[in-house]
């Protein structure tokens, strides 16, 4: 099958896994690691690459970039933004404006269409 964000999504279960964390903190740490996941080698870990460099058709659907951004800016997006994330919150505000230039230069070319019709 191959790898996409559809098959790479967790099915929805109808409620959550009860975990005993308590248990799990009172666990002891195993001192070497189990069979089926062996740490990995210095070689190996030499040898790792990015999941877009081994899967080129993968895409998370979101690019890391560094931007600067004055401080008010960050200041009032944070402000707004709640618990959400400031981030998540100038995404929305660049895809809206995205959709409302996109929604701009269509009815501009309707009205050329127009005007030249008539």
């Amino acid at each position: 099958m191959p790898v996409n964000k559809k098959t790479l999504k967790l099915a929805a279960s109808k409620s959550a896994p009860k975990i005993d964390w308590a248990a799990v903190d009172a666990a002891a740490m195993a001192s070497t690691p189990d069979l089926e996941s062996p740490e990995l080698t210095a070689a190996q870990a030499a040898q790792l690459r990015p999941l877009g460099e081994v899967l080129p058709g993968y895409s998370a659907g979101k690019h890391r970039i560094t931007i600067m951004l004055d401080d008010a800016i960050v200041h009032a997006y944070k402000a707004r933004a709640g618990g959400r994330g400031y981030q998540t919150l100038i995404n929305e505000t660049l895809r809206r404006g995205l959709q409302a230039d996109a929604l701009k230069e269509a009815l501009r070319e309707v009205i050329r269409e127009e005007f030249h019709a008539a």
